[in-house]
């Protein structure tokens, strides 16, 4: 994953903010917030489900 240093995220938010303004910025943050958490619920719940299923599978498994 890229790192992100400290001139680089205040450029990043330098530029949301004069593009969005500053009534809209929080409102922005929010909403990428909950879909971020959102994808994360999401992602957690694909991998039980394969995890699940591959436990399923070894069960099936003669020994």
């Amino acid at each position: 994953m890229t790192n992100i240093g400290g001139t680089e995220l205040f450029i990043i938010l330098a530029v949301a903010l004069i593009l969005l303004g500053p009534k809209r910025l929080p409102e922005v943050g929010e909403a990428l917030g909950r879909s971020l958490r959102r994808f994360r619920q999401a992602s957690k719940e694909i991998r039980d489900e394969i995890d699940v299923m591959h436990d399923i599978e070894d069960d099936k498994k003669p020994k």
